[in-house]
């Protein structure tokens, strides 16, 4: 199956919608390759310093190419083994910034597939969503809602797919009433795919404090636990990426 990307697309988005971030890095980067030139004696102090501005952001970047770029993840081989019909309801649930639903559409074309929009300015205030919305077209049809309030009957979804989006949610009451709702319209036998980076050890390995954007596993399993969902599967789609699946 195709990606439906193009080559450095996910390091590119990652870099585009985080720009201030980054032009901050380089004017620090001068100033610092400055004071070598200017201040000799402190050769060796600001080298250092110039090494941990660097390294942490080359190696972010490259894990950032790796894991979205490289591997395998927008091909959703790790799907192949849903077991989807002709009359499936899927649903797709983001934050504002959709790059899956394209996919998923592709992917299981027999599917009716819905996405829902739950991004709040007010609520969900992270800069780089507002640049992401403003660079991506929504996919059509796309439906704007509340994070509590999904217009759908109950208990009328197969599959619910909510990708690198339920962290947006900061609040953890506002997520669990979230997920509560993702329970609501989700079919007994249905399943709930959730993909997100966790607050772990290789996650800080790779963003260094960026790693405090991502929501632990102990929270994960809090949320989950509070909205009276378990897990029924999980998965590394990458060392740094992990996917729940639940019912």
């Amino acid at each position: 199956m195709e990606t439906l990307r193009s080559p450095f697309q996910g390091v590119w988005n990652i870099v585009r919608f985080n720009w201030p971030f980054y032009m901050f890095g380089v004017m620090l980067l001068i100033i610092i390759l400055i004071g070598i030139m200017v201040f000799p004696s402190y050769h060796a102090l600001l080298l250092i310093v110039f090494g941990a501005v660097v390294i942490p952001t080359i190696l972010s970047l490259a894990v950032s190419y790796y894991v979205y770029d490289l591997s395998d993840l927008y091909q959703f081989k790790w799907l192949d083994n849903l077991s989807m019909s002709s009359n499936s309801t899927i649903i797709n649930v983001h934050a504002g910034f959709d790059e899956t639903s394209v996919i998923l559409n592709t992917k299981f074309p027999n599917a009716i597939l819905k996405a829902f929009d739950f991004y709040d300015p007010i609520r969900h205030t992270e800069p780089s969503i507002k640049r992401a919305r403003e660079a991506y077209p929504a996919f059509a049809n796309t439906v704007g809602i509340r994070s509590t309030s999904i217009p759908m009957k109950g208990h009328s979804v197969d599959y619910i797919f909510v990708i690198f989006s339920a962290h947006e949610i900061r609040n953890d009451e506002e997520r669990i009433l979230f997920f509560r709702e993702l329970k609501r319209v989700l079919k007994p036998s249905g399943r709930i795919i959730v993909v997100e980076h966790l607050r772990d050890l290789a996650n800080f390995a790779a963003y260094n404090v960026g790693f405090l954007h991502f929501i632990s596993r102990d929270s994960w399993m809090k949320t989950f636990a509070g909205a009276q969902l378990v897990i029924s599967g999980e998965r590394k789609v990458t060392p740094f990426i992990t996917t729940f699946i639940l019912k």
